[in-house]
């Protein structure tokens, strides 16, 4: 300890010893000067996200830029809407430049003075206007119910282009459809600026935009929604936003009182989102942390009411057959509003996986109704393009490897990299699907697939394809091998394989070669961007909820 404490004391001695570079701000330097030093100097500092460094240039060239942005956001604040000093930059880029990227656009005194009349007529019509529709024909009352504020900002691009003309029915409607999709299937999880760059650019330049972006949504994942996508999620999922939606969409009311789940007076009637069947009743019947799977069954959304805070209050711990009697009698409707099943026989609590089930069937099935009937979208041909499924990341629906078996510390092959790329595999099918992207790695960079080629009797593409299907034969069968597609794509002369794997109809166990040589089956699934083993105390109570069908 004394040796720590005289290191410490001479490493602050020699703090003096030390070389601190300076940058002089000359006196006779303007604001805009001091904020280009600033810039020039933060780059080795502190690291401000680019619409920080944006709003400091135009604070530069318009002195009044940030107590005048500032001014509004604490004004929408108090409405319900939470969106920072980042937001308005981008719907800044967004009016101005039809850009999500290349922040630096806004650096220059040439956007003065359009870009002072752009933000005063967001300020004064258009912000208002679009939020104003978001809360009457989206029934969105608080920015805190959105999964992602940025998708708000192609809407608010499209209704500035229309200057004084309002939006359609039918637009509005298009841009609603868009919009609950784009947050379900989590469009700006990642790559924000490349999302909207290609969505704004999409905005400005198709007469009817949000029909191709709903198209290049479904391109990247299918829009209609399964049972399954519910089991084991929580109120943090955007699902949960759109129940939400729905429910107030149908006027649905508090299961307590009877009131409007739409915003109401007072803090006594502010929204909370109850469990169904009590968490202590389910934890004390083995649904808690000591099973991960049926702790997470025990926090679904499809356990969840949504109830005013009072109604929560005098709610207690009644269980759910006392509690969804006394609803029924006291408010006749309001469960089928927040499509909660009227089969006393799923109340009871031997009964509750039965109820999430019959749950999950009945909202995957009112919601994709109510998203269907909003309007008719007209459908085209949309390819995901591989560099923007690449751009956006992994995420739990895609993977990328480096190699199928090259090992690239070792210059030679490694058979354990095939084994990993077969667990991949096999935790997509066993979750709801993905892609399998081979010839990429964790940075994103495009590798290529010539080291492998290198390794194979067949040097090309065939013969890839040919050693891959061959594992995955030996692995999981001739039948599971046939549903898969496999493509070759090719960005900047590398090629790639694409592996697309579709949600499984059976479980799919791996073996696996342990270091002592003793062979196992593993069970994997996807969580995240990651392909965890599960628990084998967790397996058998995952493949009878997700595979009951299997079962039949």
């Amino acid at each position: 300890m004394e040796n720590l404490i005289d290191d410490n004391i001479r490493a602050i001695e020699r703090i003096k010893d030390r070389e601190f570079v300076e940058q002089l701000i000359p006196t006779k330097a303007c604001i805009k000067e001091a904020i280009d030093i600033f810039y020039i100097v933060n780059a080795s500092g502190v690291n401000l996200t680019d619409a920080e460094l944006a709003l400091a240039q135009i604070s530069g060239y318009w002195p009044q830029a940030r107590a005048t942005i500032k001014e509004k956001i604490n004004k929408l604040e108090k409405e319900g809407w939470v969106l920072n000093l980042d937001f308005m930059m981008y719907v800044l880029l967004g009016v101005m430049h039809n850009l999500g990227s290349k922040m630096e656009k806004l650096h220059t005194t040439d956007n003065m003075p359009r870009l002072e009349e752009v933000w005063n007529q967001l300020d004064h019509t258009k912000l208002d206007y679009v939020l104003n529709i978001m809360k009457t024909y989206a029934y969105i009352d608080h920015s805190k119910e959105i999964n992602s504020v940025y998708a708000l900002i192609p809407i608010i691009v499209f209704a500035f282009n229309k200057g004084k003309s309002p939006m359609t029915q039918q637009e509005i409607k298009k841009a609603i459809k868009w919009f609950y999709y784009s947050q379900i299937r989590q469009r700006y999880i990642s790559q924000l600026p490349q999302k909207l760059d290609k969505d704004l650019r999409i905005i400005s330049s198709e007469n009817s935009p949000f029909d191709k972006m709903i198209n290049l949504i479904e391109a990247e994942r299918k829009l209609e929604i399964d049972k399954d996508e519910f089991i084991g999620v929580g109120i943090s999922h955007p699902l949960w936003g759109l129940m939400k939606w729905y429910f107030k969409s149908q006027n649905a009311v508090c299961l307590s009182t009877g009131i409007s789940i739409r915003k109401n007076m007072g803090k006594k009637y502010e929204l909370e989102y109850d469990h169904i069947f009590p968490y202590s009743v389910l934890a004390e019947n083995g649904y808690d942390l000591n099973n991960r799977i049926k702790y997470a069954l025990a926090q679904e959304i499809t356990n969840r009411a949504v109830l005013t805070s009072i109604g929560n209050r005098t709610k207690f711990v009644k269980s759910a057959e006392g509690y969804l009697s006394e609803v029924k009698q006291n408010f006749p409707n309001s469960l089928a509003l927040q499509c909660i099943p009227e089969d006393e026989f799923l109340w009871k609590l031997e009964n509750y996986e039965k109820f999430l089930e019959a749950r999950r069937i009945l909202l995957a099935k009112k919601l994709n109704s109510f998203l269907e009937g909003l309007t008719k979208i007209e459908e085209e041909d949309v390819t995901m393009d591989i560099y923007d499924l690449i751009q956006a990341g992994e995420n739990h629906e895609v993977e990328f490897k480096t190699t199928l078996r090259y090992d690239m510390k070792q210059n030679t092959v490694n058979k354990k990299l095939e084994q990993v790329i077969l667990k991949t595999i096999a935790a997509f099918s066993n979750s709801q699907g993905g892609t399998l992207i081979i010839g990429v790695n964790d940075d994103m960079q495009i590798i290529g697939l010539d080291n492998d080629y290198s390794t194979l009797r067949e040097g090309t593409k065939d013969g890839f394809e040919i050693h891959l299907r061959n594992l995955i034969n030996q692995a999981y069968g001739v039948e599971f091998a046939s549903t898969l597609k496999i493509m070759f794509p090719v960005v900047d002369d590398k090629e790639m394989c694409t592996v697309e794997i579709q949600q499984g109809k059976k479980p799919l166990f791996t073996e696996v070669t342990e270091e002592t040589g003793i062979k196992s089956e593993k069970f994997y699934l996807r969580s995240g961007n990651s392909s965890p083993e599960l628990p084998v105390r967790e397996i058998a109570t995952y493949i009878r909820s997700r595979f009951d069908s299997y079962f039949e």
